[in-house]
């Protein structure tokens, strides 16, 4: 025991080192100047490295740029560039198949990696590969030399006993390779059920993963058992660490008298929240009033960096969540419910900190001045999507009129009334600009009395959720100016224009159903939203607005602010949603600093920081939508198990040379007509119109074809739903 505590206090001791020694360019420099791997006492004495704790320094940085994939050591213990010998770091991505492919860190072409390399790897691991030489499709093929970062500990899957034998079969079909689990280690699940498997030996050459259950979900297709699975296999924290939660509560309940000194004093302004009917976090509060050449508009958000502040437990854990997940019947939060549904929560008739942007609008619906203020509020009213649009086509008094003895709904409905008619300035100023309006349809899950999935209704967006959505982009856009005016490192929302890669497919596709391509060289917002426009009235007006998404770029969190393409804005940032992005929570926090007249240099962020923050909630940002994806695709599929011999109308949205997708009609579902499923015939496969023919038939599918199906089969497991043609 004693000597335990002697290695910590020297691992303590060595941890606190604070003697400088040469940084990682400065080391990759000498390697690429030298020409030739070296050894780390050759680095010393050609980087001037003399005290003892530099040249600890050094070597724990060497060790990192080895974990990191920037330096390789040889068998000789010499130190050099990957490059330079020919390999390549990057993460593998499998294929169900047993493939895979290794994509380069730096980009370029992906490695083809066959069963045989896969052997001793899983999907996600980071890798050194080298180039070993091109398969018969001209791929360059690789071979995995070092294996930089495992990127599974736990694996969720289906446990199987059988012969003596047990195993856990992944759920995600890129992880291809069984979990060997010892029979002593099974924790008494049974065959069947989902459970979770720690990897206590990774894969090798010769063997396969190994592993002991440590968690036992539920049986396959038990109600929530989808998002429990989704949140295990994309690594969603959901536990909040020990402490957290009291730390939370202990802000109170009620803003005080100390909180609110020093702040603007809006209580009195009729403020209020437009949100959807189950909300419960009220990020965002409005109010506008006309004017005589144009509008007011106040838009407060919750001051959720009040509370949760640089460094603190709960700042790390925002920071390690960087997103709430949202899930059908289930919300994974990024802050505790204290705060996230208490205190930051803007509910009516209680006081709230908030930061609030305070804008003069004109009648062409551009900002022509604009303030940011600490302040506090009373909301006057909680309005959800459906009352605010049901007053706006009907006139519902209940908004209009005074309602449970409160004398300022009519200041609310003055507000509301104002709101829309800002609404549509703001409107016109966006497709004067040329923004892209992409309309979509969402889905909605409705659950029996036992949690399963018991219908899917689409889920049309009003002026009601449009006027909130234009509100929060011209709060946005303020903020973005804000901060490049003051010159202050924050991250901001970059949409770059769509890659060349995938405009040469859409134009072949657009070309393919008789649209003109406005483009000659390389597309402007207008051009698509010219596009958008021209498509009203088709019958495959969805399936067209689905394929110009897909041609669209990622948005992502920037440091350097390169615009947004699709709001054909030239700044953007988050700023409205505090309670749910921790982007907007760094927002939040660079505008106070201005607001105080700190100096920037006495700013708690360096451009380096922000920029590894944006890189990491851009990251943790997909992870939160790949993992609601997938909780739909499951939920869609244990819905279909339901109907299979039942028939449904739907649309062509994909045709392949294996068959046909289509997507059901109202429930958005899309499944596969199998090639083998077609009336029988030879067909040929036109790549560039998406169609095919039948030889002896004639008979043409097509893109937006309009057709009957029968559910004939669904896999869970693989998300899949297979059709076949009803004639």
């Amino acid at each position: 025991m004693r000597v335990m505590k002697n290695n910590q206090k020297n691992k303590s001791n060595r941890s606190r080192i604070k003697a400088e020694a040469p940084d990682r360019q400065s080391i990759l420099a000498l390697l690429a100047d030298h020409g030739k791997p070296l050894r780390r006492r050759d680095m010393i004495e050609r980087l001037g490295v003399k005290s003892t704790d530099s040249r600890e320094i050094l070597r724990r940085r060497l060790k990192a740029m080895i974990r990191d994939g920037q330096l390789i050591k040889n068998r000789r213990n010499a130190y050099g560039l990957p490059a330079k010998m020919d390999l390549v770091a990057g993460r593998v991505s499998a294929h169900k198949d047993g493939y895979g492919f290794v994509m380069p860190d730096e980009g370029g072409s992906d490695l083809y990696l066959s069963s045989r390399q896969m052997r001793s790897v899983l999907h996600g691991d980071r890798v050194l590969a080298s180039v070993i030489g091109v398969d018969a499709r001209g791929r360059r093929e690789g071979a995995i030399r070092e294996i930089l970062e495992r990127a599974h500990e736990k694996i969720v899957g289906r446990f199987v006993a059988e012969s003596g034998i047990a195993l856990v079969v992944p759920d995600d079909p890129r992880i291809n390779q069984d979990v060997i689990v010892p029979l002593a280690d099974t924790a008494g699940a049974r065959p069947g059920q989902v459970v979770v498997a720690e990897i206590v030996q990774q894969p090798g050459e010769r063997q396969p993963p190994v592993g002991r259950i440590i968690e036992i979900l539920g049986e396959s297709g038990a109600p929530g058992l989808a998002t429990e699975i989704a949140i295990r296999n994309f690594g969603l924290p959901h536990e909040w660490p020990e402490g957290l939660e009291e730390q939370a509560e202990a802000f109170g309940k009620k803003v005080t008298a100390a909180m609110i000194s020093g702040r603007r004093d809006l209580r009195d302004l009729p403020l209020l929240t437009i949100d959807g009917a189950d909300a419960r976090d009220f990020d965002d509060a409005v109010f506008a009033q006309r004017r005589k050449n144009g509008w007011r508009l106040v838009v407060a958000i919750a001051d959720v960096s009040h509370y949760v502040t640089p460094g603190s437990a709960l700042d790390q854990e925002a920071e390690h969540r960087a997103t709430s997940v949202y899930f059908p019947a289930r919300v994974i939060p990024m802050l505790p419910e204290a705060l996230s549904n208490g205190l930051c929560s803007l509910k009516p008739d209680v006081e709230r900190l908030c930061l609030v942007c305070d804008m003069s609008i004109n009648d062409k619906g551009h900002v022509t001045r604009s303030r940011f203020d600490a302040a506090v509020m009373r909301s006057q009213a909680r309005l959800t999507y459906k009352q605010v649009w049901d007053w706006l086509v009907h006139g519902d008094q209940d908004i209009r009129g005074q309602r449970e003895g409160r004398e300022n709904m009519s200041e609310v409905s003055r507000s509301l009334k104002d709101l829309h008619g800002l609404y549509k300035a703001l409107r016109r100023a966006r497709t004067r600009r040329g923004a892209i309006d992409f309309e979509s349809t969402e889905v909605k899950f409705l659950f029996d009395e036992r949690g399963a999935v018991a219908d899917i209704v689409p889920v049309k967006r009003n002026d009601a959720h449009l006027l909130i959505e234009e509100c929060m982009i011209t709060a946005n856009v303020e903020a973005a100016n804000f901060l490049l005016r003051n010159r202050i490192p924050a991250p901001f929302r970059v949409h770059e224009p769509p890659p060349a890669m995938k405009l040469e497919p859409l134009e072949q596709f657009l070309r393919s159903i008789g649209i003109r391509i406005p483009w000659k060289v390389r597309p402007s917002p207008r051009d698509f939203e010219q596009i958008v426009q021209q498509v009203k009235g088709r019958a495959d007006k969805s399936l067209i607005m689905a394929v110009l998404l897909r041609a669209q770029s990622m948005a992502t969190y920037q440091v350097d602010n390169d615009g947004h393409f699709g709001l054909a804005l030239d700044a953007y940032g988050h700023f409205t949603s505090p309670i749910r992005r921790y982007p907007d929570l760094l927002v939040h926090r660079a505008i106070h600093h201005v607001l105080e007249h700190r100096s920037n240099k006495a700013y708690g962020y360096s451009v380096q920081q922000m920029a590894k923050f944006c890189e990491q909630s851009s990251h943790r940002s997909r992870r939160a939508e790949e993992a609601e994806r997938d909780v739909h695709g499951r939920l869609k599929a244990y819905f279909m198990e339901q109907h299979i011999g039942d028939e449904f109308t739907g649309q062509v949205t994909g045709v392949t040379s294996f068959g046909l997708f289509v997507d059901l009609e109202k429930i958005l579902v899309s499944g596969l007509v199998h090639i083998t499923s077609l009336p029988n015939d030879y067909y040929h496969f036109d790549p560039v119109v998406h169609r095919l023919t039948g030889d002896r038939s004639g008979k043409v599918f097509q893109l937006a074809q309009k057709v009957n199906v029968r559910v004939v089969a669904v896999s869970v497991d693989e998300r899949k739903i297979d059709f076949e043609l009803v004639r």
